[in-house]
């Protein structure tokens, strides 16, 4: 490309820039979709350009090109939805946007392309081509509208998630639909089954390539510190990469590898980005997003030729007709069905007439028809295509706002109209109660101060009122219940962000934190009882502890699992202490949360009683392990106070660079080796969890006797185990080998039946359990479950012999432990009966 024609590129780029910012402008004064505006308006350029100025024929020379959409502005749209998609809500509607997605796509390509085969001349081959095309829609017109009337998330997530993983289904299908035109290829029952598992294969292996890619990168970003260019940079080589590395390297879905990729960093991702960047990262994805939109939507209009549009009339009815059956099709006869299986919520009508209106089609649709070459057929595909895209945005673009309306789904959620009210009545009164201080200081005179306080009070009954009567009207006690408790859930996750992001908590523990909340939040939305406890549920630490069973059988000499298990203390204690700090600042700002104290008493009181009972229980972890612990928690708390110092100093510093005190060299250089202190800090000292055997082997009785040099062999065939609260060390029923012995913490001994569970002894340091098995090589009788976090030792059977060598008690005491609890076991079967064990 000469100078000349990269100056003329240019020059068209930044005047489509212009001509898509006055059109920006001139759609906030009249109401019609910038997307419609930016089409209708590229439409008319089009056509100036025969009677215009000359300079308009550069705008037409610049054609669309698939490689353009497809590599350039694709995986940008892609990412930027994906990013910011709610991903819980996603997953919520999974089995939804799934169907719509695959099987949804699969039946629309199929009555299009019989629709077409039989009214038009295209063969059954083509006619299924042209309806994979149309079938991808591009709902980036109707989602600008949904974010301005405040349509239900719910109805925006199911529109926008179609969207982006059919885009993938339509690409892979017309690209085996293509290969079967061009090849010749018959659909025969065996062609067919080898294109559904490559369409498998491209979609799913294009899924785990974003994946993989986005936990590379998210590694990465992890490790940088506040540095926009290069954090904003890794998203957008990440948002690229993936889509080339899938698309052309591997061969599979780039669609979906972007997508992923999107899915992957806007969810685990997000706590990888440095807190000072994100919102950057945020602006920049929805700036350059807008710009593709702006550009494409533009070029689209550049590249209508109206008289290939109507010699296509007479095919391009047909299409359209068919188009429309088939989407209703897919609406209104799969969605319902969705609704009726097991974890599915069904989808209201309304919901199903907004989807089938809101299918828009666009550059997908456009970047595939543009990449047909060699086809019979391939210039009537475009003015077809171009022309179907128009029908959907100047049709269904400019009605989807009424519908909505019509529908009554622009009626903001009631959760938003109560807490608007909430929040205009307590900023009012406290405006109300400032009037004084300002008149004191002389700002304005009593009369004004008096009729200020008259229209304010005037403002705050009408707030009142409009608040009791939503109350009355449409708020009813669980809708009340389910508001309040999702306002303190919210407030909750940002105390923990900016815990997180202050280098108070690590990035492991803000996860689980977050994840104890959304626990909490979906148990509460499916009426179900909140957990007392969610950090600490049964099945993920059941799936903990029989894996790091597996993994100390294979690796038990190397010590890496003890240091698992150290970490895994070490977090607890940090997730502890971040639950407790989080639920003392929501029982701090009840007021605030309340707003303006208008909820009813009784639900306030359920709140603070739950968050009471989550801060004792968090406060009863915390006193248990620095019980147990006392130097690892009080390195932790030292840990803690370095930190906060750290970010005092780095506050100081950056107000101190922006007063010009400090130059701006300095201030970097500064701020690096204070970030650089942050990340030293960060985690904790697991080493002050362990314990030193001769502290164990002192409180046991029968190495009473034994010398130093004795101490030394035995602790040498002794292997350290840490244990967090509430952990089954071994369980009734199993076989075992071990003899465990307590350092630290206590242990609860408990024998089920049909009775149920049944406590037998409560063993503290200095105490072991497991001799049983040990001495008779028999099923464990009983489950062993630590009460607080321990510290164990664990003696095998294989050095049990060299360690009694060393201390002849030892057998003498383990053989009266086997009697005595013995006696115990067969006491507690006489009082349970025949069926109680």
């Amino acid at each position: 490309m000469n100078d000349f024609n990269v100056i003329e590129l240019v020059g068209t780029i930044v005047t489509l820039l212009l001509i898509a910012v006055g059109i920006a402008a001139l759609t906030k004064r009249v109401k019609l979709p910038f997307t419609v505006a930016l089409v209708l308006v590229g439409i008319l350029l089009r056509q100036l350009t025969d009677h215009g100025p000359e300079f308009l024929g550069q705008f037409i020379t610049h054609e669309i090109s698939p490689n353009v959409i497809m590599f350039v502005f694709l995986p940008t749209l892609l990412f930027e939805s994906a990013f910011n998609l709610d991903v819980r809500q996603l997953r919520s509607n999974l089995l939804a946007v799934l169907v719509l997605a695959i099987p949804g796509l699969l039946l629309s390509t199929g009555i299009i392309g019989v629709m077409v085969w039989l009214l038009t001349p295209f063969d059954l081959a083509s006619s299924l081509l042209l309806g994979s095309i149309l079938s991808a829609t591009d709902p980036v017109a109707v989602i600008a509208i949904f974010r301005h009337l405040g349509v239900p998330e719910r109805l925006t997530i199911l529109v926008e998630g179609e969207s982006l993983l059919n885009d993938a289904t339509a690409i892979v299908i017309a690209r085996i639909l293509m290969g079967v035109v061009a090849g010749g290829v018959l659909l025969t029952p065996e062609t067919a089954l080898a294109s559904v598992a490559g369409f498998f294969t491209v979609f799913v292996g294009g899924a785990v390539v974003g994946w993989l890619a986005a936990l590379i990168f998210g590694t990465v970003l992890g490790r940088v510190e506040s540095d926009t260019f290069i954090e904003t940079s890794l998203t957008t080589i990440l948002a690229y990469m993936s889509f080339f590395i899938a698309e052309e390297l591997l061969h599979v879905s780039g669609v979906m590898a972007t997508v992923a990729a999107g899915l992957t960093m806007g969810s685990w991702g997000r706590a990888k980005i440095s807190g000072s960047v994100a919102d950057y990262i945020e602006h920049f994805w929805e700036y350059i997003a807008g710009l593709c939109n702006a550009l494409i939507f533009l070029m689209v209009g550049l590249r209508v030729e109206l008289a290939a549009l109507y010699d296509s009339l007479h095919i391009l009815v047909w299409v359209i007709a068919a188009m429309l059956l088939a989407r209703a099709v897919v609406i209104f006869g799969l969605v319902p069905l969705v609704g009726l299986l097991p974890k599915s919520a069904p989808v209201s009508r309304g919901y199903q007439a907004v989807m089938y209106w809101g299918g828009l089609r666009g550059a997908i649709a456009l970047a595939i028809v543009l990449s047909l070459t060699d086809f019979e057929y391939a210039d009537l595909f475009v003015a077809i295509v171009m022309g179907s895209v128009l029908f959907t945005l100047l049709v269904q673009g400019l009605t989807i706002e009424a519908l909505v309306h019509r529908l009554g789904l622009d009626k903001p959620p009631l959760a938003y109209r109560v807490g608007r009210a909430e929040g205009l009545l307590n900023a009012k009164r406290r405006a109300l109660e400032r009037i004084p201080d300002l008149q004191g200081g002389g700002l304005f005179s009593a009369p004004i101060a008096e009729r200020l306080e008259q229209r304010l009070g005037l403002e705050i009954k009408g707030l009142r009122d409009d608040l009791e009567n939503l109350r009355h009207r449409e708020l009813e006690s669980i809708e009340e219940r389910q508001l309040l408790f999702n306002r303190a859930f919210a407030a909750e996750k940002t105390i923990y962000y900016e815990l997180f992001t202050k280098g108070q908590l690590s990035e492991r523990a803000y996860r689980d934190l977050c994840h104890a909340v959304g626990l909490e939040a979906d148990a509460m939305r499916q009426g179900l009882p909140m957990p007392a406890d969610p950090l600490h549920f049964q099945q993920d630490r059941a799936l903990r502890v029989a894996f790091l069973r597996l993994f100390d059988k294979a690796f038990g000499f190397t010590g890496l699992p003890e240091r698992l298990r150290l970490a895994h203390v070490a977090r607890e204690y940090e997730e502890s202490w971040g639950r407790y700090q989080g639920c003392a600042r929501i029982l701090d700002e009840m007021e605030t949360l309340v707003l303006a104290a208008s909820a009813p008493s009784g639900i306030v009181a359920e709140v603070i009683k739950r968050y009471r009972a989550w801060k004792d229980t968090a406060e009863q972890q915390i006193d248990a392990t620095a019980e147990q612990f006392p130097e690892f928690v009080n390195a932790m708390q030292e840990r803690l106070a370095n930190r906060l110092l750290v970010h005092a100093e780095t506050e100081i510093i950056e107000k101190e660079a922006r007063a010009g005190s400090i130059p701006g060299g300095v201030r970097d250089t500064v701020l690096a080796e204070l970030a650089g202190e942050i990340r030293d800090l960060q985690g904790a000292d697991v080493a002050r969890l362990r314990i030193d055997p001769m502290e164990l082997l002192r409180k046991v009785p029968f190495f009473g006797d034994t010398s130093r040099d004795e101490f030394l062999r035995v602790a040498d065939k002794l292997r350290q185990r840490t244990v967090a609260a509430g952990e089954a060390v071994i369980r009734q029923g199993e076989q075992g080998d071990s003899l465990f012995l307590i350092a630290r913490g206590v242990i609860r001994v408990s024998r089920s039946g049909e009775g149920g569970e049944h406590d037998l002894a409560t063993l503290i340091a200095g105490d072991f359990f497991g001799e049983m098995a040990l001495l008779h090589r028999e099923p464990r009788t009983a489950t062993c479950r630590s009460v607080t976090p321990a510290a164990l030792y664990e003696l095998r059977r294989r050095d049990l012999n060299d360690v009694i060598g060393v201390c002849p008690g030892l057998k003498t005491a383990l053989e009266e432990a086997d009697r005595e609890r013995r006696r115990l076991l067969a006491e507690h079967d006489r009082e349970q009966g025949p069926g109680g064990v």
